[in-house]
C-alpha cells in the first residue's frame, strides 16, 4: 500500500471514530506513520477537498492543527454539489475517485457506481477522440447524477 494511501485511510478511521472531525497535528502525525509531513500535506489537500465533501482548517504556530470535518448533507444535496464541481471536463482518474466518496459516503449504491464508471471509461469513449473525451465524460456524469438525484 502506497503512503498517501496509508495517511487517507488513517485519517478517514479518525473521522469515523470522531462524529466526522478529526484534529490532527501534522508532525506528529507524520511522525506516528513513519512519513515526512509534506505527505500529510498532500494527502490533505488531494483526498480532502470540499469537492469530496470535506472542510479543511488549520491554525498554525507551536500549538497548531488541522481540523478536517465531514460535511454532512442530504443525498441530493450531495448530488447537486458534485455535479456542480465537476466543471466542464473531467478525467478518468478525477472521475473515480469522485465514485469511491459516494460509494463510502452512501450516496450511491455499488451497481450504479459500477455502471456510471463503465460508462465514463475510456473503453467506452475509445471512438472519441482523445482531446474530447474529457469533455463528454464530464456531460456524462453529471447528466447521470442529474437522472439520480431526481
Amino acid at each position: 500500500m502506497r503512503m498517501s494511501d496509508l495517511v487517507a485511510r488513517y485519517i478517514m478511521e479518525m473521522l469515523d471514530e470522531q462524529n466526522g472531525i478529526a484534529e490532527i497535528q501534522r508532525n506528529e502525525l507524520a511522525g506516528t506513520l513513519g512519513c515526512v509531513p509534506s505527505q500529510i500535506n498532500y494527502v490533505i489537500t488531494s483526498r480532502f477537498t470540499p469537492e469530496q465533501g470535506y472542510i479543511v482548517e488549520s491554525r498554525r504556530g507551536g500549538g497548531g492543527y488541522i481540523r478536517i470535518s465531514r460535511v454532512k448533507m442530504d443525498r441530493g444535496t450531495a448530488l447537486m454539489h458534485i455535479i456542480n464541481s465537476i466543471g466542464n471536463t473531467l478525467d478518468k482518474a478525477t472521475a473515480e475517485a469522485m465514485l469511491n466518496n459516494m460509494l463510502q459516503r452512501q450516496i450511491m449504491d455499488l451497481q450504479s457506481a459500477k455502471i456510471i464508471a463503465s460508462a465514463l471509461s475510456d473503453r467506452t469513449l475509445s471512438q472519441v477522440e482523445q482531446e474530447k473525451r474529457d469533455l463528454i465524460r464530464a456531460d456524462l456524469f453529471k447528466n447521470m447524477l442529474l437522472t439520480l438525484s431526481s
